[in-house]
């Protein structure tokens, strides 16, 4: 038909793919490396200083609350002056306000520039989700976001290492941070590659993203109860549990580094069979495995890491896999808006997670822990269930102009369909034309860009 193939139609390898967003992962990885060594210093330091248990909760919540502000704000930023500058100033100001927390060592500087970094994360995120999945087709979008997140926990879990390198309270750990969070621009920058067009790219509230994708947003939020549960409440569980704090490091180890390792199989399957029902089955398969790790968490060493490790991998994956489902549902304008919600549904749920899981604790013990993410993902997978069955049962009853085609479409299928829109497109050329100009369908164009992509975005 003489079109220039463009992605879309030539769908660029994996491999490619991930080698063409290498300075945007290497990038994270420094920036996770700062980010994460930072979690441990601020808190190692501010106990030493006696700020009191109820500051240091308020100082760390500061964070989460700039989270949600930059996840709004960033859109709005990536619009006026794009992808690269915006990553680059964010870094500049997180680098920025580590070394201020070294300069004004007060509960007061600490939560303002807390606040500041947890925008300046947001904004890095919503930069990083956006650009990966603008680049990503619907067969590679679970495995590149699986690399992703393997970046992140990597970085995050190896940022903790680095605060057996100097003393907390002098100050050589703010200023190794500030390096690592400073440098994290340089590959970017440096690199050729394009970043992607934000001029057409379309709005996406919250309320729109639930109604395209239910269930990728509702696993989003669902994500971030469980991460912020995690992350937030996962150490005080293990010492309420009787651990040593030897044994409390690998809890917490054991957790990151299964996140980590079950990312890439498990994006991978479900770039290769119905994504749907991978998630509904990576959270039965978590609720499971979350009363497995309760009981574990009393036996011997190598038990009890296998089994928290194996929670880990499964909870940790709802993260990515809801992210590639929700973007599997939108077309290329709408992604980095989608980003920014996503993002936002994130650090709710973050943000609501430990709360919850606090108040269950403190009336059922130490088990609610495990108990309470055994049932968020219980009550995700029927949820999810009821999604497939619901917009299933619509699909069979509703008639739908649209060419239905497969994810996985043979160059044989292909062709066919492009032989019945040509021979379509002959007839409409030879109908007599009657001398009033026809108005355009509002379909027009889109035809072409559904043989391409398969069926068009579904609400589910």
């Amino acid at each position: 038909m003489g079109a220039t193939p463009d992605r879309a139609t030539v769908p660029e390898p994996f491999t490619t793919t991930v080698m063409a967003s290498g300075a945007l992962f290497i990038g994270l990885a420094l920036l996770m490396l700062g980010n994460g060594l930072q979690g441990s210093l601020l808190g190692v330091r501010a106990s030493q200083e006696d700020f009191g248990s109820v500051v240091i909760g308020l100082i760390m919540a500061a964070f989460f609350t700039g989270f949600l502000l930059g996840s709004v704000w960033t859109v709005h930023a990536l619009r006026r002056v794009g992808y690269v500058r915006v990553f680059a100033a964010l870094a500049a100001v997180a680098s920025v306000a580590i070394l201020v927390q070294e300069l004004f060592v007060v509960p007061l500087a600490w939560g303002l520039m807390r606040f500041v970094t947890g925008l300046c994360f947001a904004g890095i995120f919503v930069v990083s989700e956006s650009w990966l999945n603008n680049r990503a087709t619907n067969r590679t979008r679970g495995r590149l976001l699986a690399v992703y997140m393997v970046v992140m926990y990597l970085g995050q879990g190896g940022g903790q290492l680095l605060l057996n390198l100097a003393d907390p309270s002098q100050a050589d750990l703010f200023i190794l941070s500030s390096i690592l969070i400073s440098v994290a621009v340089v590959p970017l920058l440096l690199s050729a590659t394009p970043a992607p067009e934000v001029s057409l790219s379309r709005r996406m509230s919250v309320r729109r993203l639930f109604r395209v994708s239910p269930f990728g947003a509702g696993g989003v939020f669902i994500a971030g109860l469980i991460n912020g549960t995690i992350m937030g409440m996962g150490a005080v569980y293990a010492h309420d549990a009787g651990l040593s704090v030897s044994r409390i490091a690998l809890f917490m180890g054991a957790l990151i580094c299964g996140g980590a390792l079950l990312q890439w199989p498990l994006g991978r399957l479900s770039d290769r069979v119905d994504r749907r029902l991978v998630i509904i089955g990576v959270a039965f398969a978590g609720a499971a495995s979350a009363l497995l790790a309760d009981q574990a968490t009393g036996w011997t060493t190598p038990w009890m890491l296998g089994s928290v490790g194996l929670f880990g991998g499964l909870a940790f994956a709802l993260h990515s896999l809801n992210l590639a489902h929700t973007n599997d549902c939108l077309e290329p304008a709408e992604m980095l808006g989608a980003s920014s919600s996503l993002v936002l549904l994130l650090g709710v749920g973050s943000v609501i997670g430990p709360l919850a899981v606090g108040a269950v604790m403190s009336q059922a013990g130490a088990a609610g822990f495990f108990w309470w993410l055994a049932v968020v993902q219980v009550a995700f997978g029927l949820f999810g269930l009821g999604c497939v069955r619901y917009f299933a049962k619509r699909a069979s009853v509703e008639p739908s102009h649209y060419v239905v085609v497969p994810a996985q479409t043979s160059s044989v299928g292909s062709a066919a369909i492009e032989d019945v829109y040509a021979t379509q497109e002959r007839e409409t050329a030879e109908t007599p034309d009657d001398g009033e100009p026809e108005a355009e369908s509002p379909d027009a164009g889109r035809r072409e860009d559904d043989v391409r992509d398969g069926p068009p975005p579904a609400a589910y």
